[in-house]
């Protein structure tokens, strides 16, 4: 039987996540919810969605077993909370809170309810990043040593036409982009134990640089360059840096090196890219084949509905991504303070996900 499925927050990702959700047999969308119902209709009526209304709609009715909580970064605890409160399974997009005692009192709260929290990204669920994990495992580049991730923009004021959120708490380059290139690496490696970071911001304030409010000026409330350093449970260690300050983009830049290897691994934002292998003493990357399910956001939302129907664990699950609020956090402190900051929890690494998961195949 199809998982019911409302969204709530009907905002640009809402789109990203139609587009798959609509085309998943496993899943039905039954309403699309926004504070903004005019908005929320458009997008239902865009996608064929039957319902459309206020945040209340999708906690009421009967036939939504799993909320998706597209809101802005401060609202994901509340309205998590609430839909898990009216028995609702969750799955948020990241990050899954502003600070871990929220996010600890949400998995605390869905504990008591019976209910399953999933939480973005899911971008680790892809075929670049699933092939990646493969060739790890098998021993491709040989013991796992160290790794060196960078994503440096001027900064999205340029291209969204409400930017503000993304320079509030909750967000900027650490918090928005952050749990991408963090989630992939916890994938790899395993938890985080302690970590070291600077952090900056170029800019007091930004101008919207489209859309009908072009031209308006906001507060930067965060830091837009953060550069880190993280040592995991298995004795790795990796350095990253997240700008919103460069005038060069340079995107998607992870490199993981082995004992034997260096791997090129496609960019964590997306759900496939290149994947290079260079050998020791090689002189050049040899190309790897990425083999895994091509599909975008929602791959999370499926695995956790499908989960919900037969009581397998679902992968992006909401403990690991407490854990990736707790690593931005320590980063944040350690950048206050000048001081390392130590992680206490670990992140559990999901089960790789089958080559021939088929997104469009029903199983329920």
């Amino acid at each position: 039987m199809t998982v019911g499925i409302a969204l709530v927050g009907c905002g640009t990702i809402s789109h990203e996540y139609l587009r798959n959700l609509t085309t998943f047999p496993d899943v039905r969308v039954v309403a699309c919810t926004d504070l903004d119902t005019e908005r929320a209709k458009a997008v239902a009526a865009e996608y064929h969605v039957p319902e459309a209304g206020e945040p209340e709609l999708a906690l009421r009715h009967p036939d939504v077993e799993l909320v998706v909580n597209l809101t802005i970064p401060a609202a994901h605890i509340d309205v998590s909370t609430a839909a898990v409160l009216a028995g609702k399974h969750v799955y948020t997009e990241k990050p899954l809170a502003m600070d871990a005692d929220g996010g600890a009192g949400l998995l605390a709260a869905a504990a008591k309810t019976g209910v399953r929290v999933g939480s973005a990204p899911d971008t680790f669920l892809g075929a670049g990043l699933q092939s990646a994990y493969r060739l790890i495992a098998r021993g491709d580049i040989g013991t796992p040593q160290s790794a060196l991730t960078l994503m440096q923009s001027p900064g999205p004021e340029s291209w969204h036409h409400s930017p503000e959120f993304l320079f509030q708490p909750g967000a900027g380059p650490l918090f928005d982009i952050g749990p991408y290139y963090l989630t992939a690496l916890a994938a790899a490696f395993g938890g985080v134990t302690r970590v070291a970071a600077t952090a900056r911001k170029a800019f007091a304030e930004r101008v919207i640089g489209s859309g009908p409010r072009a031209g308006t000026r906001f507060r930067v409330e965060v830091p837009t360059n953060v550069s880190g350093l993280l040592e995991f449970s298995a004795g790795q260690a990796a350095t990253t840096i997240f700008s919103f300050d460069s005038p060069l983009s340079r995107q998607g830049f992870v490199e993981i090196t082995g004992t034997d290897a260096t791997l090129s691994v496609p960019d964590p934002n997306r759900f496939d890219g290149p994947l290079r292998l260079r050998r020791a003493r090689e002189e050049d990357w040899t190309p790897v084949e990425t083999v895994g399910a091509h599909v975008g956001r929602g791959m999370g939302v499926l695995d956790l509905a499908r989960a919900i129907r037969t009581g397998a664990p679902h992968r992006a699950d909401a403990a690991g991504a407490l854990h990736i609020v707790e690593v931005m956090e320590a980063l944040t402190a350690s950048a206050e303070t000048g001081q390392f900051v130590a992680v206490n929890s670990d992140f559990p690494t999901p089960s790789p996900l089958p080559e021939d998961w088929d997104p469009y195949q029903r199983t329920l």
